[in-house]
């Protein structure tokens, strides 16, 4: 790791831990090692650097949309991070390319199934985007869900600490069972994460993923 990446992920761990309290040590059922799509929700810009920071020295590189580069600092820390920019609203090869490679050499890709976020908290309907990464790949999935930064705006104001939830659920890989995968079985399957990921919230920050208690079909868990 470079010096510079160092001390800014330093610099992120200790803001973070002052401002926060982080239920870090949920961060210790992430794999010490080998590929992994960590399927995680996305509620606001908090939880990005702080998950970067806090799973070092696992190298983990996420998908970030593309307008993201249009700041020169956001765009600086991003490159430093190796995140991956991607076009929204279309198929992008080369962002779905270079996330196969992110596997391929052994490094956590985090992916948020929902595609934006929700500023609230609770969960939006899923993108069906993490499936052709899992399927192509191979490699396991494993939900991660957080909640809390929600307030970290209201709670900064008052000079408040925010409390930052995380849960991580059992890695699973995805399943066809010898079905074909059009576009029905893509967006059940990836219902199917984010129902992962809904099953580690309480109740009311589920949302579009209220009725996640159904026995999933494709699925097969480690």
């Amino acid at each position: 790791m470079k010096p510079v990446h160092s001390f800014v992920s330093w610099v992120i761990q200790v803001a973070t831990s002052v401002l926060c309290r982080i239920e870090r040590s949920r961060l210790a059922q992430v794999p010490a090692r080998g590929p992994l799509i960590l399927a995680v929700n996305h509620i606001n810009s908090l939880e990005v650097p702080l998950l970067f920071a806090h799973l070092q020295p696992r190298k983990m590189i996420g998908l970030a949309k593309i307008e993201t580069w249009n700041s020169k600092f956001m765009g600086w820390l991003f490159d430093m991070w190796d995140a991956i920019p991607i076009r929204r609203g279309e198929a992008d090869l080369e962002a779905i390319r270079r996330c196969l490679d992110v596997l391929k050499a052994g490094n956590i890709l985090a992916v948020a199934p929902e595609g934006t976020r929700s500023n609230n908290g609770r969960l939006l309907h899923s993108q069906p985007g993490i499936v052709l990464i899992a399927l192509r790949s191979g490699a396991p999935i494993l939900p991660m869900a957080h909640w809390g930064g929600e307030d970290f705006g209201a709670n900064l104001k008052k000079l408040k600490r925010t409390d930052f939830h995380i849960r991580v659920g059992k890695p699973f890989y995805l399943d066809a069972k010898g079905e074909k995968v059009n576009g029905e079985i893509r967006q059940a399957m990836a219902d199917e994460i984010m129902s992962q990921i809904a099953l580690l919230m309480p109740e009311d920050y589920r949302g579009e993923y209220a009725n996640c208690k159904s026995p999933p079909n494709y699925l097969r868990f480690s």
